[in-house]
């Protein structure tokens, strides 16, 4: 496959290294770069949500009413079950 792109300057340098340490060509040196990037990739962790019951249930079908209750709710004292955030 033929493409164009551009390089950042510290690739580059790295890439014209590599090209003369190893004498190869520039599309070789390109390829073993990608790939070390693609083997090197750092571990990804999974997302995972954390619910907590605050005592409410919402329909979020319309989060125009959402939003009205979430306002609704921020103007009144928090129900004695859920716990106060110190800021």
């Amino acid at each position: 496959m033929r493409t164009t792109f551009t390089l950042d300057d510290d690739v580059a340098t790295e890439l014209e290294r590599l090209r003369r340490e190893e004498g190869i060509g520039i599309s070789e040196a390109v390829n073993r770069l990608i790939r070390l990037g693609m083997v090197n990739r750092p571990a990804t962790r999974r997302y995972r949500h954390v619910g907590a019951n605050v005592g409410i249930k919402v329909d979020v079908s319309n989060i125009g009413d959402v939003l009205d209750l979430l306002d609704e709710a921020s103007s009144v004292a928090p129900p004695s079950n859920v716990p106060s955030v110190k800021r």
